[in-house]
């Protein structure tokens, strides 16, 4: 003789889905994975922009930061033009022109710094105080779109203060990033 059919009892932890509710949580999953995958994929594209977009805003920036702090050490400016700017200043090196650097102990020495710039890249040169020729120029930033990096005050006369405004072009093509300090000749005084 067979047992009658026994009632199974079904516990709250036995619960599950049904496949209509397997299949529409999967397809959320994935208009979910895609879309991330999407914004994935768009950051990814624009990062080499941005890293480019960064180097020549660092790059600008730490020559602006050079080129202040030496017109911050200066006595006197001798040529003062919307792309050029020469002006004598004290330096830490041994001599003018040179690229050897002073011990902490020797005091700086005064020199003839000319920043000559075109439309796309500055020069820097240095040579002996009141010397406005010769000594060998050296590239201190390409990749700009702009000669006219200097402006002065008082424009006339004497000016002791040079504006720099630096412009690099945009990666994304949309006009130009520009960066842009300026300081007073601190020396000015001692000018003779």
């Amino acid at each position: 003789m067979l047992a009658p059919p026994q009632r199974r009892i079904k516990l709250a932890h036995e619960d599950g889905f049904s496949l209509i509710e397997l299949l529409v949580a999967t397809a959320m999953s994935v208009v979910v994975l895609a879309a991330v995958g999407s914004m994935v994929m768009s950051a990814m594209r624009s990062q080499p922009e941005l890293s480019k977009k960064s180097q020549s805003v660092s790059t600008a920036r730490w020559v602006l930061e050079r080129l202040t702090r030496e017109i911050r050490n200066g006595v006197k400016i001798d040529v003062a033009t919307p792309s050029s700017v020469s002006f004598q200043t004290y330096v830490r090196h041994s001599t003018c022109g040179s690229t050897s650097p002073l011990t902490s102990t020797s005091p700086s020495i005064k020199c003839e710094v000319t920043y000559a710039c075109t439309t796309t890249a500055c020069m820097r040169k240095e040579t002996a105080a009141g010397v406005l020729t010769g000594g060998t120029a050296r590239l201190i930033i390409s990749g700009i779109n702009d000669a006219n990096v200097f402006s002065y005050s008082p424009s006339t006369a004497a000016p002791t203060y040079i504006g720099v405004k630096l412009r690099v072009p945009n990666p994304t093509g949309q006009g130009a990033l520009t960066v842009s300090d300026g300081a007073s000749l601190r020396n000015a005084t001692l000018a003779q």
